[in-house]
Parts: structure tokens; sequence; C-alpha cells
């Protein structure tokens, strides 16, 4: 069976590994058939993730068929299309009993802590699965798993209906933020230094856009929201400045929600968070939020529309992972095919 394995920084390669095999009763094994590459892959390529530890086979946006399971799996049978939900805990740490698994402890995550999806075959526990309706494309339920981290960020920020929001970045996961808010009758402001990445974002509903090499961005937010500033800042680019203009585009009792893993220290003075008593959050993985993104990717309700602009074969797997470092400007997302 062929696997990409990340073998240390910048070398990859597709190598033979063993059959998995059913041996638990809640094992399920699946046949995968689509891998989303997503910017943590490409970290673990590079070796910069901090919590990716080499060799590692990378994929956490993973969907399959089922191939066989173990005795004591109910919910799904053989044929059923499902998608993997990416991390194991342990139910029992402070983090698992207050209801965010996401932040266990013990967090294991598919793809990073330990081999993923970029393999033709592997087995994982039936809580791991979530089964897609037949009618539901493979290449729609790819976007499953980005689209609980939008979801994710969105219920972090505790967004509601008709309030504002600012997305600092229209790539992949901006997008699912975007698609996720728009759903809950949110207005969005969503800002980019891409025209053209701008420009989809506005295709897809974005009620403003901001050009930030042609705009001064806090400036934009003073207009849009008549000097109010935002109820929610979410921000996709995680840089120093991105992470401070967060903070300064918010309205008094605003949320800022930060999805970086960078270590660069920023200079914050605490003024503007007392004075507006912000709440900010950080906003990891996804807690519980499979359920309903499949239900409303099912109902068709969550599409791509056009997010999946690139597809190669696992065996093509080290030219899409060079594509995307080449040509940044004309990627939005690329996947990976692997079943036949």
């Amino acid at each position: 069976m062929k696997a990409l394995q990340v073998i240390k920084p910048f070398e990859m390669a597709l190598i033979d590994v063993a059959e998995p095999v059913v041996t638990k009763q809640s094992d399920v094994l699946v046949q995968t058939e689509y891998v989303g590459i997503c910017g943590s892959d490409i970290h673990i390529y590079h070796g910069s993730n901090p919590l990716a530890i080499l060799p590692r086979v990378p994929g956490h946006e993973v969907v399959g068929r089922v191939l066989d399971i173990g005795q004591g799996v109910q919910g799904l049978k053989v044929g059923d299309k499902v998608v993997v939900e990416p991390i194991r805990y342990c139910g029992e740490c402070y983090a698992c009993r207050k209801g965010r698994p996401n932040v266990c402890e013990k967090l294991s995550v598919f793809g990073v802590h330990e081999d993923g999806g970029m393999r033709e075959r592997f087995v994982v526990s039936e809580k791991q699965l979530h089964k897609v309706a037949d009618r539901t494309s493979l290449e729609e339920a790819v976007l499953i798993e980005p689209y609980t981290i939008g979801a994710q960020a969105v219920y972090r920020g505790e967004l509601q209906a008709g309030e504002t929001l600012l997305i600092q970045g229209a790539g992949p996961i901006g997008i699912c933020i975007l698609k996720m808010a728009k759903l809950m009758d949110a207005r969005v402001m969503i800002s980019d230094l891409d025209a053209s990445k701008l420009s989809y974002a506005k295709e897809l509903g974005a009620d403003e856009i901001v050009n930030v090499k042609e705009q001064n961005l806090l400036e934009a937010v003073d207009r849009w929201t008549d000097g109010e500033g935002v109820n929610v800042s979410i921000d996709a680019v995680c840089i120093p400045l991105t992470f401070k203009n967060s903070i300064d585009a918010a309205s008094v009792a605003g949320r800022v929600v930060v999805l970086s893993f960078a270590e660069e220290a920023t200079e914050l003075a605490p003024l503007p968070i007392t004075k507006k008593e912000l709440s900010i959050k950080g906003s990891r993985l996804q807690t519980f939020q499979f359920e309903n993104v499949v239900k409303l990717v099912d109902a068709g309700k969550l599409q791509q529309q056009g997010l999946i602009t690139h597809t190669f074969s696992l065996h093509e797997a080290k030219e899409a992972f060079q594509f995307i470092e080449k040509n940044p400007n004309e990627i939005r997302k690329v996947i990976l095919k692997v079943g036949e």
C-alpha cells in the first residue's frame, strides 16, 4: 500500500507501508478517496509545524469509503461515504470535562501527531468518522473539515445574526469563515492583499471587501460601521500586525478570535482591551461542529463554489505541494485524489 511520507524538511516520498487491518471492535477500515492540502500540511513539509514530529504521513482533511468494520460498529456499514474527524482525546482531563476536547491535554490529531490520510487506506475508531449522504459528492465532502474550522471560529466569536464581522485573510480558511457567517445572516467585511481573492469573496456574499494595499483597514472599518467598530474580528492571517488590527477594529464589547500558531511576540497596549472590555479568544480545530456541517453539506447549503481549484493524484503529491508554493496566487484549495 502506498503512503506519502514527509521524511525530513522539504523531503517527501511515496513509500510502501503495511496494509492496515481491523483489530478492535470499534475499528473502521477506510479507503481514502480525497485529501485536502492544508496550510498546516505545508508547514509539516517545511519542518516548521511545531506539533508534528517527522517522519509523518500528513493529511487531516479526508473523505473516503468504508471497506471493513469491527464487530462493535453500529452506525456505519461497508460502502458508506465518511469524513474523518481528526482528533482523538482522553475524555478525562480538564478541557475534556469542560466540553473542549479540541484542546485535550493528550490531544492527538490525525495527520499531525499521528499518520494521516495521505495514504490509500487507514483504520480509525468509528467515533472519528461521520457518515456523508450518498447523494453528496466526495469532492464536496472533502471540504467538510475546513468548514468546521470556519464554524469553530464564528462559534468562538459568539457571532449572531445581524452583527458585523471582520475577517482578515481571504484564503481557504477565511472563505470557510465567510461561508459560515453568511449562513448566520451576519454582515461581513473581508480584507486581503490579493484582488482576485477579494473578488471571489465578494462573489460568495461578502458585504464589503478591503484591499489593504490600497486602503487603510481601520479607516475602512470605521466608515463601514459608522464609527462603531466590528462586533467580531477574526484574524486568519496571523501576523503581529493583523492581531493588533483585530483589537483596534473591534467595537465595545467586541470579540476577537485568533487562529494563529505563530510564536512571534506582539506588543499590545492593554488600554483598548480594557476600555472596550474585549474578549480575546483562540480558536483551534473544532468542538462538536462536524454534525451540523455535514448536515449543511448534505442539504446543499454549503457548496464549494469554485473553492477547489486544482486536483492532483496521490502519485503527484510532491508536485502538488511544489505547485502550491510556486503559485500562491493561482490556487484556492488543492486536493489529492487517492481512490480510483
